[in-house]
C-alpha cells in the first residue's frame, strides 16, 4: 500500500489543521488542510482576499473591452497575432507559456538575472511560447525547418507602462506549450508532442536566452523526449522538475551534471509514491498527502519503437498524474497542476516539498463554477497562486489563497464581432479560449503578464494588488 493520507473527511491527515512538528518550516498553504477539514473548498468572492466583482475594462491600447477585471485594475494589450515585430517577423499565433526576466540587469551584467518572474528592475523582458504545429518555421536559425512553433521575446517598460518591442527567439519546434524560467536567466521551452517528422524527433526542451537574443535551437535530449508541458527549477540545487501532458503522465526531475547548464547532461528521474506500488492520483481529494522518492528513467530519449519514458516509469511504480500541466517554483517548493484530476475531474493543484520529500493536493476542484480545468500556474509575490483556466465555456483567471479559497480575478471578454481595432485577426467571438502564461514582473512586481491563446494577445495588468491575495 502506498503511503498516502488525507484530511479528516478521508483518511487521517498528516497536516490536520496547522498541527505540524515544532521547528518545521511551513508552507504558506499549511493552513489549507484546516480549511478543508470541515467542508469542501469553494469560492470566496466576498472575502478579504479577493478584489471584488468583475466588470468590463477598456484596453489602453485598442479601446476595446477585452477583459473583465475588479475595480481599480487596468491593462495594456500587445503582441497580437499578425503584428509585425522589430526584427521584421510577423507575430505567430497560439500564445502560451511565458516568464519575465530583468532586462536592466542583463544590460549591466552581460546576462540577465532572474527570480522566477519576480524582477524588480524597470525594464522587463519576457519569453513567450507559441503552441503551433507542423508548417514552415517562422524564424531562423531553427531546429526543424518544417515546424511552426517556437518563442518570441517582448520588452516592457514597467515604470511608464509601455510596451517597447518584440522579436523572434526560437523557431522550428512543435507545440511549445509551457516551460519555465531558470535562476540563471533563461527560459526552458517545452514541446508538447512526441512527433517524429522525417529525420527530426520532437518532444524536447529548448533553452532560450532571457535577454532577447536568439536561441541556438538545439534540444536538450537528456531532459527527456516526451509530451512535455512545464518545468520549474529549484534555485538552490539546480534540479529541474517537469510535468507531462498525457492521460496517465509522470512528474519528472532532471539532475544536471553541471548546475546552471542543463545542456551539459544529467540524469532523468520520475516521482514515485512510497512504498512499493504505482499510485494514480486522479481520485485524490484536497489535503491528500504523499511521501515520495525518485526512480531512474533508463532511456530518456526513446525512438519510435522504443519504450516511452512514461511506460518506463510506470513499469517501476512511478506515480501517475492525470494530464500534468503547469509548474512553478515558489516558497521553496514546486507547484504542479493536473488539468482534469480530482474526484470531479476538473483539476488538482499539488505542492511538492523537496526538503521533506512530500507532496500534498493543495486543491481539488469541487465544481466547474469554482475552478474549471486549470492549466498554467504562477506564484504571486504576495502569497497566492494564479491559475489559468482551459475549460469549457467561460474562461477565468482564478486566484487561490493560502487558506485554500478560490476567487475570480479576471474573465476573458475578447469578442471582436464588432471590429478588431485594426488588428490582423478575424472579427469573431473568442471568449471561450484559454488563458495561459501568467507571470509577474516589473518594479515591485506590480504587473501581471498573461496571454489569451486565441486569437493570440498578451496583456500587462496592474492595479491595487495590496488589497487581495495576489
Amino acid at each position: 500500500m502506498s503511503e498516502i493520507t488525507t484530511t479528516p473527511f478521508g483518511r487521517r491527515g498528516l497536516l490536520a489543521g496547522a498541527g505540524v512538528a515544532a521547528g518545521v518550516a511551513l508552507s504558506p498553504f499549511a493552513a489549507l488542510a484546516a480549511n478543508t477539514a470541515h467542508a469542501a473548498p469553494g469560492q470566496s468572492s466576498g472575502n478579504r482576499f479577493s478584489y471584488g466583482d468583475l466588470a468590463p475594462v477598456k484596453d489602453r491600447t485598442t479601446g476595446l473591452e477585452l477583459l473583465l477585471l475588479p475595480k481599480g485594475f487596468e491593462y495594456i494589450s500587445y503582441g497580437w497575432t499578425g503584428d509585425l515585430m522589430a526584427d521584421g517577423v510577423v507575430t505567430p499565433s497560439s500564445h502560451d507559456g511565458m516568464a519575465t526576466f530583468r532586462a536592466e540587469s542583463a544590460k549591466k551584467n552581460g546576462k540577465p538575472a532572474n527570480n522566477n518572474g519576480r524582477g524588480n528592475d524597470d525594464l522587463v523582458t519576457m519569453v513567450r511560447n507559441h503552441e503551433r504545429g507542423a508548417g514552415a518555421a517562422f524564424t531562423s536559425p531553427n531546429y526543424d525547418p518544417q515546424a511552426g512553433g517556437g518563442t518570441t521575446t517582448l520588452t516592457f517598460d514597467s515604470v511608464n507602462g509601455k510596451w517597447l518591442d518584440a522579436t523572434s527567439s526560437l523557431g522550428g519546434t512543435i507545440r511549445n506549450c509551457a516551460g519555465g524560467p531558470t535562476p540563471w536567466g533563461t527560459w526552458l521551452s517545452c514541446e508538447e508532442t512526441t512527433l517524429i517528422q522525417g529525420s527530426y524527433r520532437h518532444g524536447y526542451v529548448f533553452e532560450v536566452p532571457g535577454d532577447g537574443s536568439h536561441a541556438t535551437a538545439e534540444p536538450i535530449r537528456a531532459m527527456g523526449r516526451f509530451s512535455h508541458e512545464a518545468v520549474c527549477v529549484d534555485p538552490k540545487t539546480g534540479i529541474i522538475y517537469q510535468t507531462e501532458d498525457t492521460g496517465s503522465s509522470l512528474i519528472y526531475r532532471y539532475l544536471p551534471t553541471e548546475q546552471g547548464n542543463p545542456a551539459a547532461g544529467g540524469k532523468l528521474q520520475a516521482m514515485k509514491v512510497d512504498a512499493g506500488d504505482a499510485h494514480a492520483t486522479r481520485d485524490d481529494v484536497t489535503g491528500t498527502q504523499y511521501k515520495v522518492s525518485w526512480i531512474d528513467i533508463d532511456n530518456p530519449d526513446p525512438g519510435a519503437t522504443e519504450t516511452s519514458t512514461a511506460v518506463q516509469g510506470r513499469n517501476k511504480g512511478a506515480a501517475l498524474i492525470s494530464r500534468g500541466e503547469g509548474a512553478w517554483w515558489g516558497n521553496d517548493r514546486a507547484y504542479f497542476v493536473s488539468t482534469n484530476g480530482g474526484p470531479a475531474r476538473l483539476g488538482q493543484v499539488f505542492e511538492y516539498d523537496p526538503k521533506k520529500e512530500t507532496m500534498v493536493v493543495l486543491y481539488a476542484s469541487p465544481n466547474a463554477a469554482t475552478l474549471d480545468a486549470p492549466d498554467n500556474v504562477t506564484v504571486s509575490p504576495r502569497g497566492g497562486l494564479v491559475l489559468c483556466e482551459d475549460g469549457g465555456g467561460e474562461q477565468y483567471l482564478r486566484g487561490l489563497t493560502t487558506d485554500g479559497r478560490i476567487f475570480d480575478f479576471a474573465k476573458n471578454n475578447v469578442d471582436l464581432r464588432q471590429g478588431t481595432a485594426g488588428k490582423n485577426v478575424s472579427a469573431r467571438d473568442y471568449r471561450g479560449y484559454e488563458w495561459c502564461g501568467a507571470t509577474f514582473g516589473g518594479r515591485k512586481d506590480e504587473w501581471l503578464f498573461v496571454n489569451i491563446q486565441t486569437p493570440g494577445i498578451t496583456f500587462a495588468i496592474t492595479g491595487p494588488w495590496q488589497d487581495g491575495a495576489l
